[in-house]
């Protein structure tokens, strides 16, 4: 497997996601975002969290103008695997890949903890080594993680299977965080091989730095 993780100035977890992907066997490039190709044997784009060009006019507006995301793109419409992490779901969703938008949180601050969330669906391969209503333990750091998406778009994401996880408390009882509608933590498209969520389960791969119930969830990709 060998994955494509992009760069952006600002951007601040490409090393943990390379390593969380070292970890599990895949050999992984960390590609600038001034390039305009993918390696051709790249079977996962992702797009890492951070602060990509220092979150200015709004997070990841301007991020979609980079180079690399027209190659982006364009991986992603011919079945490409795409994973956006938090400021990477963000760019995800202003450049059209996925659905919806995030805000700012409903409290104003940045919340910086580890957070359950519930699985909700898993007929996709993000997911697909985890059950329907497994509740998983993954840290979450953003400012604007707040998902939104208008009541028409909210039915269609439920009738589709798109939405994949929520945020819960430890017994999978949905719980607010950050205002999300529905609680919602990470969606994916139509096509269900483009996906995105604000937690970070690249930082959740080791049961000494306190969970790693994200090598699970990665762990689909390698299927």
């Amino acid at each position: 497997m060998k994955v494509s993780v992009l760069q952006f100035p600002g951007t601040n977890c490409e090393y943990d996601t390379k390593y969380a992907f070292e970890k599990l066997g895949a050999e992984v490039n960390i590609i600038w975002h001034e390039e305009t190709t993918l390696p051709e044997d790249t079977t996962l784009v992702v797009v890492p969290g951070g602060f990509s060009y220092g979150d200015y006019l709004r997070s990841g507006a301007l991020a979609k103008f980079a180079p690399i995301m027209t190659a982006v793109k364009d991986y992603a419409a011919n079945g490409g695997k795409v994973l956006g992490i938090c400021n990477g779901f963000q760019i995800l969703t202003e450049t059209g890949l996925l659905p919806g938008a995030l805000k700012r949180n409903d409290n104003l601050h940045f919340i910086s903890k580890h957070h359950h969330l519930k699985i909700i669906n898993n007929d996709n391969t993000f997911l697909s080594e985890l059950n329907i209503n497994d509740v998983v333990n993954i840290p979450v750091a953003h400012h604007d993680g707040n998902y939104f998406i208008d009541p028409d778009g909210l039915k269609e994401l439920e009738a589709n299977g798109q939405v994949l996880l929520r945020y819960c408390d430890k017994d999978g009882n949905n719980q607010v965080l950050n205002g999300s509608v529905e609680q919602i933590a990470g969606v994916c498209n139509k096509e269900k091989n483009v996906f995105g969520l604000m937690p970070h389960p690249e930082r959740a791969m080791e049961s000494l730095l306190g969970c790693d119930d994200g090598v699970k969830m990665l762990q689909g990709f390698f299927k």
